[in-house]
């Protein structure tokens, strides 16, 4: 049974991370202005000053925006080659099995380095986008996405 579980929080890491980018797509041009709204440093009154500088380039936003987006893509597909893997020996021993979550340990992995890493570090830290209401909402809903695939990493990281 837990062999199972693991390959449908695989499975759903995979859907998660797919839909996101899928979205994100749909939506290309609200979420091109998002990226630029946030990189712009704009009605930051909290903490006027920053070490840091504002993105305004049109170029690098689209850029920025698309890096999230592969960088989304490519941890949904992860997360999907690991749950077929998963699925292929799941009645494998235990040490082929534990071999199988590779790629589902990346996938999640590179979740985890999106949301709180990207959006985190770079979002929240870096540009300060916590400062604007747009950028809070986003941000905690980011903070929590990092958990929740940290919490998927830790459940199919644990051995067989």
């Amino acid at each position: 049974m837990i062999r199972y579980l693991k390959i449908a929080l695989a499975a759903f890491a995979s859907l998660f991370c797919l839909f996101y980018a899928l979205q994100n797509i749909a939506n290309l041009g609200s979420a091109e202005w998002f990226v630029g709204a946030m990189t712009a440093m704009e009605g930051h009154e909290a903490y006027p000053n920053t070490f840091a500088f504002a993105i305004k380039s049109p170029l690098l936003i689209k850029v920025m925006l698309w890096i999230i987006i592969l960088l989304e893509l490519l941890a949904g597909v992860l997360c999907a080659k690991g749950a077929v893997d998963l699925l292929r020996r799941r009645n494998a021993s235990s040490a082929e099995f534990n071999a199988a979550k590779t790629c589902a340990l990346a996938g999640s992995g590179l979740a985890v380095i999106i949301w709180f890493g990207i959006f985190g570090a770079f979002g929240g830290a870096f540009f300060q986008m916590w400062q604007v209401e747009a950028g809070v909402n986003a941000l905690r809903d980011a903070s929590f996405y990092a958990l929740q695939h940290a919490a998927v990493w830790l459940m199919i990281r644990a051995e067989d």
